[in-house]
């Protein structure tokens, strides 16, 4: 920690329930931290990954009327949430500095919301020191990609709109395999139902369950390939390699997975409007594109 005057000494930090939003707030948190600040960092997807944030303090989600959290923030000097509108709609009511950062992701600006952030920090904090690690720190006992030849497949997402088409993951997983890869694919407990497929053409499917879990799984596997999600920005804050689905290319500039190596393919880019990209793009993806994109990525990703 560097010694200087922080431009606030007890600073409140509210993730949204999402996970991407989440790991990417935590960034902002980080930074003012490392500048001096005392940071607590409120959100469920945060404490559940608290073990992996030991340089901040981690609490669960907020979950109070408004009379509770003006108590609740009032030992805190700033409070910052992502957006203007979630968790809390009306955070402004409740505490008297509250910075809301939607207007960094509504920008045109044409990098991704991890170095938006970064500018955030050294331009409108003033922050001297500023970096895009958000401290997510892996245990010892794990290995970084121990298991170079496992892809890690996530092929659902927030909405269905952001997903790609499931037959077509599992011809990718199918040819994957048949590259001498292992191809796992990783869903949430209540969507394993849905994807029976995968394991019935002798793929694996782990149980993971928590967060914490999915995040060592991700750490010691040797690729990502998914949809527009928050468990491809888990990956690429674990330095994993990631190819990452979206269905338009605005979209895919500001919210591609942003800390390590990866690339994104936009399907129907040429399609004229942006309706029309949200309706087809995953019909205009093809598993050999995604395939020879993910190899181009093998091939300009060093082994370390």
């Amino acid at each position: 920690m560097v010694e200087t005057t922080p431009v606030f000494r007890q600073v409140a930090v509210i993730l949204s329930p999402a996970l991407g939003d989440s790991l990417l707030l935590v960034t902002v948190a980080h930074n003012l931290q490392l500048n001096g600040a005392r940071v607590t960092v409120f959100g469920q997807q945060g404490y559940l990954l608290r073990h992996w944030l030991p340089a901040l303090r981690v609490r669960p989600a907020l979950d109070a009327p408004a009379a509770k959290l003006i108590e609740v923030l009032a030992e805190f000097d700033a409070v910052l949430q992502l957006h203007d509108d979630k968790p809390f709609a009306n955070l402004t009511e409740c505490h008297p500095r509250v910075i809301l950062l939607a207007h960094v992701f509504r920008s045109a600006a044409p990098y991704s919301m991890v170095d938006r952030l970064v500018e955030f920090c050294r331009d409108e904090l003033k922050l001297p020191r500023v970096g895009r690690s958000n401290g997510l720190t892996p245990p010892t006992r794990l290995q970084h990609r121990r298991y170079r030849m496992r892809v890690a497949i996530h092929p659902t997402a927030s909405t269905a709109d952001k997903c790609w088409l499931a037959p077509r993951f599992l011809r990718l997983g199918l040819m994957l395999r048949k590259c001498g890869f292992d191809p796992q694919f990783v869903v949430a407990g209540e969507e394993r139902s849905a994807w029976a497929s995968v394991e019935a053409a002798g793929m694996m499917m782990p149980d993971l369950g928590s967060v914490d879990k999915l995040a060592g799984w991700l750490y010691e596997s040797g690729w990502f390939i998914g949809n527009d999600s928050g468990v491809g920005h888990l990956a690429s804050n674990l330095q994993i390699p990631t190819l990452s689905l979206f269905m338009r290319r605005g979209i895919a500039r500001t919210w591609r997975p942003g800390w390590g190596a990866g690339d994104v393919l936009v399907g129907g880019a040429f399609l004229p409007s942006g309706r029309l990209k949200e309706r087809y793009w995953k019909y205009m993806l093809s598993v050999g594109r995604v395939l020879r994109a993910f190899h181009r990525l093998r091939l300009e990703t060093p082994l370390r």
